[in-house]
C-alpha cells in the first residue's frame, strides 16, 4: 500500500491527525509548498485535486514554469565499494554508470498498469 494520491502527474502525500481529527498531505517532490486537508477521503482527495489545479494556475499567472515532480535524475549514494564495483562492471559491459543504473531499476522494478 501507498499512502499516496495521484492528479495530473503530481503525487499528495495522505496523512492522519488524530489530534485535529483530519487528513492532511502536501504536493511531494516539489520545491514549492502545496498543502491541503479534509475531514474524511473525499474531501481530502478533492482538496487535493484543488491544490494541484490551483497550483498550476497560479504558475501560469505568474509566468513560472511549474516544478515537475520526476525529471529523470537523481543523485544516488552508494559507498565506495559498490561504486567501485559499479565502475568495474561498467567498464566489462562498455556501458557508462548511467546505463548500469538504469538497467539495474528496469530490471528489479516492476511495471505499473497505471503509469500516470
Amino acid at each position: 500500500m501507498i499512502d499516496m494520491m495521484q492528479y495530473k502527474g503530481y503525487y499528495g502525500s495522505v496523512h492522519y491527525s488524530d489530534e485535529d481529527k483530519c487528513f492532511f498531505g502536501k504536493i511531494e517532490h516539489i520545491r514549492d509548498l502545496v498543502s491541503y486537508e479534509g475531514h474524511d477521503v473525499a474531501t481530502l482527495k478533492k482538496a487535493f485535486e484543488d491544490g494541484v489545479t490551483d497550483y498550476l494556475k497560479t504558475c501560469k499567472a505568474k509566468n513560472k514554469a511549474p516544478d515537475k515532480p520526476f525529471k529523470g535524475s537523481f543523485n544516488i549514494r552508494t559507498g565506495p565499494e559498490l561504486h567501485r564495483l559499479a565502475y568495474i562492471y561498467a567498464q566489462e559491459k562498455k556501458m557508462n554508470l548511467n546505463q548500469v543504473v538504469i538497467s539495474a531499476l528496469e530490471d528489479y522494478l516492476p511495471r505499473p498498469h497505471n503509469v500516470g
